[in-house]
């Protein structure tokens, strides 16, 4: 517990000042991190990512993540959409299946392609709720953060009723709803401190539909981790794992602000 405080401190401190400042050097650090994420996930099947498929995959992500407000002039430079990018991937990494005589099989493919929108999805919506507004982030990042130490702490006070044992064996439904209300408690407080400009009966709704997808995304991270038998997504945080395992709700939420139309 101590080595996770101590790297959670280290972690903020080094993170906050770049989503304090935004622009520029918050994108370019959520493009180091996003390749981060992407390195770790290739891992877990094997697939480095400074191999052929690997490097595709990269540039997928990077493509991805590719600010709304760049994507003009991306367009007039290049003539290509970031859609157009990723047509150009899938058909580079097909072929490679075939020159390398399926030794990089039909699945590989999928798992790149699939690896890369995660990660660069999530990671491209990081980018354009903090364009949005310093309001969106910090809420953004409270209610993981909330959601995660409210069902964190509640779970190992109260928690009895495992939520999902086959996926996450510490998990439970306590922990689940626990964290959902220290999550609305704090966005509630933000309400009243920092106001957003909707009702006090949708910003309870849409913080419990982002806690809930939050907790999901937990959970899917977990899910793959089984699946491939990881413990971690990787070592980079000592007591925390990888970048994946500390970004993996913010990879679901950020989206789904994205999608209620929340964020603008």
């Amino acid at each position: 517990m101590k080595q996770r405080i101590i790297t959670g401190v280290i972690a903020a401190a080094l993170f906050i000042p770049f989503v304090l400042i935004g622009d520029l050097p918050f994108t370019l650090l959520v493009y180091l991190v996003a390749a981060i994420g992407l390195f770790e996930i290739l891992r877990m099947k094997g697939i480095s990512i400074f191999s052929i498929p690997g490097l595709i995959g990269a540039l997928t992500v990077f493509a991805l993540l590719i600010p709304n407000l760049w994507a003009d002039k991306i367009i007039e430079r290049f003539n290509y959409t970031k859609l157009e990018f990723v047509i150009i991937a899938i058909i580079l990494l097909l072929v490679y299946s075939v020159i390398v005589k399926n030794r990089f099989t039909f699945d590989h493919v999928a798992f790149v392609l699939l690896s890369s929108f995660y990660v660069g999805i999530g990671f491209h919506y990081l980018i354009e709720t903090r364009e949005a507004g310093l309001q969106f982030i910090i809420y953004a990042l409270l209610v993981v953060w909330a959601t995660d130490s409210g069902a964190y702490f509640t779970g190992r006070k109260i928690g009895k009723n495992k939520l999902w044992p086959e996926i996450s064996p510490n998990k439970t439904v306590e922990g689940f709803i626990g964290g959902i209300v220290i999550a609305v408690t704090f966005a509630c407080l933000m309400q009243v401190i920092y106001p957003f400009n909707i009702s006090w009966a949708a910003l309870i709704i849409i913080t419990i539909v982002c806690s809930i997808f939050g907790q999901m995304g937990d959970l899917v991270e977990s899910a793959i981790k089984r699946h491939y038998d990881v413990k971690d997504s990787g070592t980079i945080l000592p007591g925390h794992g990888g970048i994946l395992d500390r970004f993996d709700s913010l990879l679901f939420v950020l989206p789904l602000l994205n999608l209620l139309h929340f964020v603008g």
